[in-house]
């Protein structure tokens, strides 16, 4: 898939959506609770899986732990470190079934335990769900921005189910700079007035440019045409295929 919510949904409602899940009222017992006017979440897995990834790193002293506020933490490629055959892709204690053993193949690090793998992939699969019974564009999009980490991989073998979220995230565009853009329809699902868009040919000559006019429920489309050299967008969070329209 390329690197690459209806139209009244603003990406801030998203957001509450996916990280629903993490949020937390109170500490452990012992602990003191954080005040009603200062709300907190739980790190996610995947964030304490990259926490886990940086203090294992080279042995050095480990690295410090990442806020929750932060947001997402970037997704890491297991490819970059060694990782565990599949042979030693066990659990403590059961077994893992086919489909989550594919999940894991090639992506659990020999410092990380496959069960914290195996959870961020789960928990990938849970706020996709969650994001598509809200709206099923939104999940999309979600897809596209790459706000929830290895989403195509987490549907593809944990969560089947939530593969017409994935088409319709397929050949989409998150904000960024990017060259040689497929040419065809794209729109936002919702864009705010600091979305900002421009396309441009090989020589750096302006094929087409727009911003977001609304108040952040207006829904944008463009067309790229052929020969387009460069695609740029800011603020306007993701766009799919005009085609794309996910479905049950």
């Amino acid at each position: 898939m390329r690197n690459h919510l209806r139209p009244a949904v603003a990406p801030v409602l998203l957001t509450a959506v996916l990280t629903v899940a993490g949020c937390s009222s109170s500490g452990p017992a012992g602990t003191d609770t954080p005040s009603a006017s200062t709300p907190t979440r739980s790190l996610s897995a995947a964030e304490r899986l990259a926490g886990e990834q940086d203090s294992a790193g080279d042995g050095s002293s480990p690295a410090p732990a990442r806020s929750a506020s932060a947001g997402p933490a970037p997704a890491r490629s297991a490819s970059a470190r060694s990782v565990r055959p599949d042979s030693e892709l066990k659990p403590a204690t059961g077994s893992f079934t086919k489909k989550e053993k594919k999940y894991l193949s090639g992506r659990v690090p020999e410092s990380v335990e496959p069960a914290a793998v195996l959870e961020a992939g789960q928990e990938a699969c849970q706020r996709i769900e969650r994001a598509a019974e809200y709206d099923k564009d939104a999940a999309a999009a979600a897809v596209v921005s790459g706000e929830i980490p290895d989403a195509a991989d987490a549907i593809t073998h944990l969560c089947p189910e939530q593969r017409p979220v994935l088409d319709a995230a397929e050949g989409g565009y998150p904000d960024g700079t990017h060259t040689d853009p497929e040419p065809g329809r794209y729109r936002t699902v919702s864009a705010g007035p600091d979305c900002r868009w421009g396309i441009m040919d090989a020589k750096g000559k302006e094929l087409d440019a727009g911003s977001g006019t609304g108040d952040g429920k207006d829904r944008i489309t463009l067309n790229i045409p052929a020969g387009a050299a460069e695609f740029v967008s800011s603020g306007c969070y993701a766009w799919l295929r005009a085609r794309a329209t996910a479905r049950p």
